[in-house]
């Protein structure tokens, strides 16, 4: 079973990704929540293009992540999962609450420590908000990311089937989040007890500094009301207030290269 998942892993999440892909930037289409202030065909091919460079960086520097990393802790039977009788569904459970509350800290330490803010801000300089969004991140900041990952799935022994779900979810709710669909109120409000929604996460790519710290989760919804870092609505209306970095918001924020020397510039006034 354990070979299976990881002979399949990444037609799997291929095949998510791009059915959920289509479906957002369809729905974006229909039901756009803002309107973009930039090309996006530009945006789409430096966004994903920095996407497909962090899966090959990922794949040449840590051979044994996601699923691979899984699978040796299983047959060395590392971990505190490993250790105890849990059920295979329990374990899938457990590991997906524990790495969501990892992913939600490490997102408030990349924001905290200013050298990986430095990497990490060409996420938030994006000059749009949408579904590639959320696949913008830079090549180092994923491999801290992949890193932190491997260690989590050591450490708490994770199955196989349990960390190919939560990559998958992860993948979803990134684009999700991120997407410029205009959700009905009254779903938002439903969606938010649980999920991190679109409009709650655009919070936190708000040019203003107290928004721009707040609403780090990136699956729940429940991390930032737990430990405080919650704002449920912007001081301005979501089609209008501004996105992004100060000092980050012209082409440059656009093109491939100058995004991937960027962590290493400073703020233009």
């Amino acid at each position: 079973m354990n070979n299976l998942i990881a002979d399949s892993e990444s037609s799997i999440r291929l095949a998510i990704f791009l059915g959920m892909f289509l479906l957002l930037a369809v729905a974006e289409v229909w039901f756009p929540r803002r309107k973009p202030a930039y090309s996006k065909p530009k945006r789409w091919l430096s966004n994903l293009t920095i996407s497909a460079l962090n899966t090959l960086v990922v794949r040449i520097s840590f051979p044994i992540a996601g699923v691979a990393a899984a699978v040796l802790a299983e047959d060395r039977q590392w971990g505190l999962l490993n250790q105890l009788p849990v059920a295979p569904w329990l374990n899938i459970l457990i590991f997906l609450l524990l790495f969501d509350l990892a992913i939600y800290w490490q997102h408030r330490l990349f924001h905290v420590v200013p050298w990986l803010w430095r990497f990490h801000r060409m996420h938030h300089t994006d000059v749009d908000y949408d579904l590639t969004t959320g696949s913008r991140f830079h090549p180092f900041s994923i491999l801290i990311s992949a890193a932190i990952k491997i260690a989590l799935v050591i450490v708490l022994g994770a199955s196989t089937a349990a960390i190919l779900i939560a990559e998958v979810v992860l993948n979803v709710t990134a684009m999700f989040n991120h997407s410029n669909l205009k959700l009905p109120q009254s779903m938002d409000h439903k969606l938010r007890k649980i999920l991190v929604t679109p409009d709650m996460h655009r919070i936190h790519h708000s040019t203003d500094n107290i928004e721009h710290n707040a609403n780090f989760g990136f699956n729940f919804s429940w991390w930032d009301r737990i430990f405080g870092s919650y704002i449920d609505q912007p001081k301005l209306a979501h089609d209008t207030m501004d996105i992004g970095i100060t000092g980050f918001q012209d082409r440059k924020s656009i093109d491939i290269f100058p995004l991937l020397i960027q962590p290493f510039k400073k703020a233009t006034p």
